[in-house]
């Protein structure tokens, strides 16, 4: 090792990520050399589940591959230090990071401090480095009981699908409550049944006394079941007056919401800045990183001394003393303890930070939150006028806000949590001045058909609050889960088009009424969570044979036992062996008493062929079958067609189904040779000259599509594989000079090799090629340290670690068995 690389006054401080470690070396100066493990150096190993069941369920942990070359260096690094700085996060995660770290480094407790902080600022550094502890094995064991019990669901679980269902499936223990949920909801949506009613509103004038005139609009006070009954309310409108009957006012106080948690920023990052809850914890892991804000895992909103100071300061040297109103948030989710204080910007007078757009736009956000909720309540004063005619019962409703005192509105305005459509109008603002006995005249009076609103789908941020409310996950979980469950092809996030719908519209002008059936687009989704049919088949399996396993108070059970074991309540062993005893019998029971779950349904017979259709999950995904399977060679075996995007197994119909099997389809010839189009394992196709051409998702229909907009596809893909090949050599065709969508590379026996980017690509020899395939080949050797797996949870930091105990060893006792070395 070079001297550059050695220790300068023997400290060595080890943290997860390379961004963290630059960020704290310019805190700690040229006497600690800073390294990063790239989280996770180590995790259970995957023959026999890494898990040593009939010994107590000790885990047996291995170093990755791709980490081999990074603890084979903090080795060497560790054996030369006198003092070894364990630092990652202060979290479950990261205090098992440093744990194993300890165990793999072989390091001992007279050479070894555990230094944790919620902020990477300098001064929670320094007082970190003055304050070191040792390692929380309680908060080790959690993480571990959570690790070890996921690996025996997934490994005894996952087996079971692929014999009973599909294979290649897998099933988690809280990433199959998360598809339970959306199930559920989509089951209500397919049983929604909306039912119509009329919606009257209506355009007054009123004329105050120097003669201005102004327009309100108001919305009748009930809704009628009928056209006939719309239409006659309208008839008693013609030509009467309408007056003011009654005018209240009534002050209205709007309080800030708390700083964010985990779960709060996911959801407001969501609804405000359109960002995923994985790409809102990456961004923010890049802020928490570079010291701009705290820890980003937390369900804490607890803000310390230091904060609030900061916040008052702010608050009041920009918005004046009467803005201010300190708070103490208590937090009141289900077993909060990931960290100490909630997500707030490290400087409170800083409200931009450099960086990235989307970082900006996180950080402005949180700020902004952590300030208003240190600021006044905003004062406002709300009019609600209603207005009646002689002769008719019902009265017209009209409300109206005022902001008296903006208070925390000046700085943050929370987004709305309603996810589904409404057609309930909003306060009208400012409302003239108004007294009982106003005269009012109509301009026109309107009634239009609506219909009540099904159960909205989840978006992210929605399930991240569902999640939540039902204790299932914690902050260092949500993100992962969502993620999990959509990379399993389980759940998918999609934009839907709207479909168009007629409703009839109904208007007094004058003294006329008018009739009209007019037409909109409704029900189109952004953004939202949809169960596959494969997800919804594997959902009801699960929920037939394990009904423990998707229950959601068993789920949020066993978060609260993490809790437990987090505080040194519960042997984490103990708690492992009361579940998995029942769970392995249940498996077996499973594996030999349980029938194969398909999803099948049968929809019918072909009135052509009389032939049964059915529809059910097969190799490849859902498909429509027309005819029987049968062993005997002499009767015809049946056709399969795959399903379309947007069809279910549990709603198509049979004409649906059967107009599938009109593919493939022939639709002429091109070049005298046959264009068919028809649906593979990928999707819609066209067929020519044995080249597969893929239909534009959302813009081609297989059942519709003709010969010569198949034609335009041939085309445009001749066009762009024209375009993609650069250059290819007769001595060796394997070996091809592409464009991609990066630049230029070479590809070769399945892998594709970087170009310089000061070399002409069209210019490269066979010979050029060779060398940078063999230097590429080099580079690429082995994989780059992987950047740390989201740290989970936030809790405090250990140095001795001991010896982890056996089951029968007290709670408040090591427990995690110290590993095995391979």
């Amino acid at each position: 090792m070079a001297k550059k690389n050695s220790v300068s006054e023997n400290n060595l401080v080890i943290v997860e990520s390379p961004a963290k470690a630059k960020t704290i070396e310019k805190f700690l100066g040229k006497d600690f050399l800073v390294k990063s493990s790239y989280g996770h150096i180590r995790d259970l190993a995957k023959k026999d589940f890494g898990v040593d069941i009939a010994n107590n369920y000790t885990p047996h942990y291995v170093v990755s591959d791709d980490k081999k070359e990074v603890v084979k260096e903090l080795k060497k690094l560790a054996k030369d230090a006198t003092m070894v700085w364990l630092a990652s996060d202060e979290d479950r995660e990261g205090e098992a990071i440093a744990w194993h770290l300890y165990d793999e480094l072989g390091l001992t407790p007279e050479n070894t401090k555990r230094i944790v902080f919620h902020e990477i600022t300098k001064s929670a550094i320094l007082n970190a480095v003055d304050n070191p502890r040792d390692i929380d094995i309680n908060l080790v064991n959690a993480q571990q009981a959570r690790r070890v019990l996921d690996r025996l669901v997934g490994f005894e679980l996952s087996p079971v699908l692929w014999k009973k269902v599909k294979p290649s499936l897998s099933a988690g223990r809280v990433q199959s409550v998360t598809v339970r949920l959306i199930v559920e909801r989509e089951r209500e949506i397919f049983a929604f049944s909306p039912e119509s009613s009329f919606r009257v509103t209506a355009i007054f004038t009123i004329t105050d006394e120097d003669g201005k005139v102004s327009e309100i609009k108001a919305e009748l006070s009930k809704r009628f079941d009928t056209q006939e009954q719309t239409e006659a309310f309208l008839n008693k409108c013609k030509g009467v007056d309408f007056k003011v009957s009654d005018v209240t006012k009534k002050p209205l106080k709007k309080t800030p919401a708390a700083p964010f948690t985990t779960s709060t920023l996911q959801q407001e990052a969501s609804r405000k800045l359109g960002f995923s809850v994985a790409q809102t914890m990456s961004v923010a892991q890049k802020l928490y990183e570079a010291g701009k804000i705290t820890y980003m895992r937390t369900d804490s909103v607890n803000l310390s001394d230091t904060a609030l100071k900061m916040a008052s300061d702010q608050i009041t040297s920009v918005m004046g003393e009467e803005y201010l109103k300190i708070r103490k948030y208590q937090t009141k989710s289900k077993g909060a303890q990931e960290a100490h204080e909630a997500i707030r910007p490290t400087e409170l007078n800083k409200p931009t930070v450099a960086g990235s757009q989307q970082e900006q736009k996180l950080y402005e956000l949180i700020w902004k939150r952590t300030i208003a909720s240190q600021m006044s309540d905003a004062q406002l004063e709300k009019t609600t006028v209603q207005i009646k005619a002689n002769g008719i019962t019902e009265h017209f409703t009209v409300s109206g806000e005022v902001i008296k005192f903006d208070g925390f509105l000046k700085v943050y305005l929370q987004a709305s949590e309603n996810e589904g459509d409404s057609d309930e109008e909003e306060d009208s603002g400012l409302l003239p001045p108004m007294k009982v006995g106003d005269a009012l005249s109509y301009d026109i009076i309107e009634a239009r058909e609506r219909w009540s609103q099904k159960p909205p789908r989840y978006s992210e941020a929605a399930l991240v609050k569902k999640l939540e409310d039902l204790g299932i996950g914690r902050p260092s979980t949500y993100a992962p889960t969502i993620s999990t469950v959509q990379n399993r092809g389980y759940v998918v996030k999609e934009e839907r088009e709207g479909v168009q719908r007629d409703y009839q519209y109904l208007a007094l002008k004058g003294n006329a009424v008018i009739a009209e059936q007019k037409s909109e687009i409704t029900g189109a989704e952004r953004n939202k969570l949809f169960p596959t049919d494969i997800g919804m088949v594997v959902n009801d399996f699960l929920m037939k044979y394990f009904t423990n396993i998707v229950s959601y108070d068993f789920t949020a059970k066993v978060e609260a036992e993490f809790d437990e074991i987090a505080m040194g309540k519960i042997v984490w062993n103990e708690s492992i062996d009361e579940f998995y005893q029942s769970f392995h019998q249940q498996v077996e029971d499973t594996l030999e008493n349980s029938e194969r779950n398909t999803g099948e349904r049968q929809l019918g017979d072909d009135p052509k062929t009389g032939k049964p259709v059915l529809v059910k999950i097969g190799r490849y995904g859902p498909m429509a079958q027309l005819g029987e399977s049968s062993e005997d060679e002499e009767v015809e075996k049946p056709k399969f067609a795959s399903l379309q995007k947007g069809q279910h197994i549990e709603t198509i119909t049979l004409e649906e189904a059967i107009r599938l099997f009109d593919l493939p389809r022939d639709l002429g010839l091109y070049e005298d040779k046959k264009v068919v189009v028809g649906i593979g394992r990928f999707g819609p196709y066209v067929r020519h000259d044995g080249k597969f051409v893929s239909l534009k998702k959302g813009i081609d229909d297989p059942l519709e599509i003709e010969l010569s907009r198949a034609i335009e596809l041939i085309k445009e893909k001749r066009k762009a594989d024209k375009e993609k090949h650069i250059k290819s050599f007769d001595e060796d065709p394997e070996i091809l000079v592409l464009n991609g969508r990066f630049g230029p590379y070479i590809s070769y026996q399945k892998k594709n090799y970087k170009i310089p980017k000061d070399t002409d690509p069209k210019k490269l020899s066979l010979e050029d090629c060779q060398k940078l395939i063999k230097e590429g080949g080099k580079k690429t050797g082995r994989k780059a340290p992987a950047k740390k797996v989201a740290a989970k949870g936030a809790t405090a930091p250990k140095t001795t670690a001991k010896k982890p105990a056996t089951k029968k060893t007290a709670a408040k006792k090591v427990v995690a068995k110290k590993s095995t070395k391979k």
